[in-house]
């Protein structure tokens, strides 16, 4: 598995593990969704979960936020010698102020600004004054190119701004891992494309380790460098690595099915 950076000429970098995924099992009840899933989410990575529709994605992007417990396996986060399950209650509450998620849809409060809407985590989790965390709400709403727009309700923005807004509000504790679900889901190609170079950005100037639920070919190319694929027939991940070195060495008839659309070619 490759935690070598392959983006805007990132050069290469000492693989320092972020999150570590051993002998993962998910299961709801009786209905087994994935097992024997093992790989490692290195810092700073644009870590790409992919698989087909039902595959069990946002199945594992909810694991490892940390909503669902393993029916078996540990998953580890820099820094602590025990699984995230393992931890004391408290130790687990400080682990999560350290991720930041952007929901598929943005998840934004419609009855509040894009100001209040980042200002949120600020209020609950932080000791600052209310003018700190006005300014701290237009510095990350600035980051993601939405200077201006404090006093904008979500109903007056478009989708990718929507999108964008999501994302600031995610960065408002500066989490040391972005977790993103289906970001470009709704977005025309452009939005889309926009929104990949604004994750790369990110990347690149925040210094942060982005783990990213997606299916979109163009994006997969466009940003990882780190990924798993998840087979929802065999119920186990089938690849793991650089999509793009997936593509070009993997003898996997299923993996060049799916980074090719099945075609033998990459489209976007």
């Amino acid at each position: 598995m490759s935690s070598a950076f392959e983006q805007r000429g990132n050069g290469t970098a000492e693989a320092r593990p972020k999150i570590t995924v051993s002998d993962l099992t998910m299961a709801y009840g009786g209905s087994l969704i994935m097992q024997d899933l093992n790989f490692t989410v290195n810092e700073r990575d644009i870590f790409i979960i992919m698989g087909g529709s039902g595959s069990g994605k946002s199945t594992l992007l909810r694991h490892l936020l940390g909503l669902h417990q393993p029916a078996r396996g540990t998953i580890h986060y820099q820094g602590s010698s025990a699984g995230f399950w393992e931890m004391a209650t408290p130790e687990r509450e400080r682990m999560l102020r350290r991720f930041g998620v952007l929901y598929q849809g943005g998840a934004l409060w419609s009855s509040m600004t894009l100001a209040e809407n980042v200002a949120l985590p600020l209020q609950e989790y932080a000791a600052l004054e209310a003018e700190e965390i006005s300014a701290l709400s237009s510095l990350k709403l600035a980051l993601v190119g939405l200077s201006g727009f404090e006093d904008y309700y979500p109903s007056e923005i478009s989708g990718g701004m929507k999108k964008r807004a999501g994302l600031a509000r995610a960065m408002a504790l500066d989490p040391d891992i972005l977790f993103f679900d289906e970001p470009s889901a709704g977005l025309d190609p452009l939005s889309s494309r926009r929104l990949d170079d604004l994750i790369l950005d990110l990347r690149d100037s925040l210094r942060a380790t982005i783990v990213v639920v997606t299916h979109e070919l163009a994006s997969i190319f466009a940003i990882a460098n780190n990924s798993v694929l998840l087979d929802g027939q065999s119920k186990t991940m089938i690849a793991s690595g650089n999509p793009k070195r997936l593509l070009a060495e993997s003898k996997d008839p299923r993996v060049l099915d799916f980074l090719t659309r099945g075609e033998g070619t990459i489209h976007g």
